[in-house]
């Protein structure tokens, strides 16, 4: 499910129409920040908004094999991923274009961007593919 979008998430959520995964970045302490908050909680700086590289590694995951959404049939991962940028900067996403058993841990993924609707306005939800795979 997509919050409701708001100044501080808003560039994450649409940022990807261009194809980009958009971060919160604090230039006070050099931190990147997920979820997207509206002032640093490391040092409550005011928040930018960077461009990540979208590379990153499946720092854990599950594979949910219950059907929860009729728009997505099991199975399915859910992973978090850490992105390379920063070693605790971690988003909650699906894998995808790969098998689910094939996920494991350490694995190198990519972001890939799903589009979808949430309240009236296109998002782009991102979505990790191993690193190399093809759509």
């Amino acid at each position: 499910m997509i919050p409701e979008l708001q100044a501080d998430n808003r560039r994450f959520w649409t940022g990807g129409a261009d194809g980009r995964l958009h971060v919160p970045y604090c230039e006070s302490c050099a931190s990147w920040v997920l979820p997207p908050e509206a002032d640093c909680p490391s040092c409550d700086g005011a928040l930018g908004v960077r461009t990540v590289s979208g590379e990153g590694t499946v720092f854990t995951y599950t594979v949910d094999r219950h059907p929860f959404n009729p728009a997505v049939p099991p199975p399915y991962v859910i992973a978090i991923v850490e992105l390379a940028e920063q070693s605790d900067l971690r988003v909650a996403a699906n894998i995808v274009d790969c098998e689910p058993d094939s996920v494991t841990i350490g694995m190198p993924v990519a972001v890939r961007f799903e589009e979808q609707q949430a309240s009236g306005e296109t998002v782009y939800v991102p979505v990790f593919a191993p690193l190399g795979a093809t759509s």
